[in-house]
């Protein structure tokens, strides 16, 4: 069985999914979510990720080691998101220093297109930082919840955005 709980951000309402013992998603209130759940705000571990959010958005840095997280994914999925959970707070990386982090834990070189899809892909955005990742050259690059929240949340953890670059609208042919 599947649980749920809402919290109340600055980005608007989180949904918080979880089997039990661990959060296995976080959506975004517009996300869809297919699977069947029980309304329960008394688990432990939502407890726990409230906690978690509500010290994230006062501002200050929240430490993830102990939280109980189940992101679900291939082997290669879990390492992205393994190595997403490195960077530091108020820090960016480029997908081209995951990709050479990945060659050099696997041997093996990743297409970006795989680098990519595992970030973008991430079930736990927020506590498992998908935001912190942009492209070369300061470019900001998509995020589930859209730029805008990414933006914002990079914002709250003292980074400059105005040194980023968002990609341009494509126009109509």
């Amino acid at each position: 069985m599947m649980y749920k709980t809402y919290y109340n951000s600055p980005l608007g309402k989180l949904i918080l999914i979880s089997d039990g013992t661990y959060l296995t998603n976080l959506l975004l209130e517009a996300s869809d979510y297919s699977e069947e759940t029980i309304e329960n705000d008394n688990l432990k571990v939502f407890k726990e990720i409230k906690s978690w959010l509500t010290t994230y958005f006062n501002g200050i840095q929240a430490e993830t080691k102990s939280l109980p997280l189940k992101p679900t994914g291939s082997e290669f999925r879990t390492l992205v998101w393994d190595y997403l959970l490195t960077i530091p707070y108020g820090k960016t990386v480029t997908y081209k220093e995951i990709a050479n982090f990945i060659s050099k834990k696997t041997k093996k070189s990743p297409c970006p297109q795989a680098i990519g899809g595992a970030v973008g892909n991430n079930n736990i955005p927020i506590i498992i930082p998908c935001h912190r990742v942009v492209g070369t050259n300061k470019n900001l690059t998509g995020y589930t919840g859209g730029l805008h929240i990414k933006k914002k949340l990079l914002e709250l953890e003292g980074i400059n955005t105005s040194e980023y670059t968002m990609p341009k609208k494509r126009g109509k042919r």
